[in-house]
Formats: structure tokens, sequence, C-alpha cells
């Protein structure tokens, strides 16, 4: 196994936990996401609004959440694949820093910016 393989490895094991924790965070806020019960006689009108703005703020979160597993999910499969830290646009190698900053990355600076 070469230090590439055991850095990769060290990685896999990073973004499977980030996984895990996405995960966990999806599970222990699903009941924030539930629709605003809109019965007046229970809750008043300023109650159910504030209740509304969570659960619209909760719904953003997860949004955020099923980005960022897609995004690990992807860079775990370019892993898998022998293609991790080559640009999915142009196949050019993808700066070690840019990678160090956030492995997800799947193309280079110069694909990312349009050019």
């Amino acid at each position: 196994m070469t230090a590439s393989d055991i850095e990769l490895d060290a990685l896999k094991q990073v973004m499977n936990r980030r996984l895990d924790d996405l995960y966990q965070a999806t599970d222990s806020t699903a009941a924030s996401r539930k629709p605003v019960e809109l019965d007046q006689a229970s809750v008043g009108r300023l109650s159910r609004i504030d209740a509304m703005q969570m659960q619209a703020m909760a719904m953003a979160a997860e949004r955020l959440r099923g980005h960022e597993i897609e995004r690990i999910k992807a860079a775990l499969k370019r892993i898998d694949d022998g293609d991790f830290g080559a640009c999915v646009t142009c196949g050019e190698d993808i700066a070690p820093k840019r990678l160090s900053v956030d492995p997800t990355i799947s193309t280079c600076i110069r694909c990312a910016s349009g050019g």
C-alpha cells in the first residue's frame, strides 16, 4: 500500500464519518420539518408563524445536508474509481491545496471559474 493509498483511505474514513453525522442530523431533525398545525384554537397566530419559520429553516438546513451528502458520495465514488483529484470537466489535476480545503471539489479552479 502506497502513501497515496493510505492518505485516500484516511480521507475516505473522514468522509464516511461526516456522512454518518449528516444522516444522524437528518434523523434528529425530522420532527422540526413536519407540517405546522394550522389549528388556531390550540396555537396562536404568532406562535404558528414562528413555527412555520422554524420549519422553513429546518427544511433549508436539510436541503444543504442533502447537497453535502451527494457531494461526499460522489467524491467517495471518484476515490473508488481511481478518478479522485482529477477535474471532472477537463481531466486536469485539481490543486492539492484546493482538495485539502474541500475534498468533495470535483473541478479545477479554471473550470470552476468558467474559464
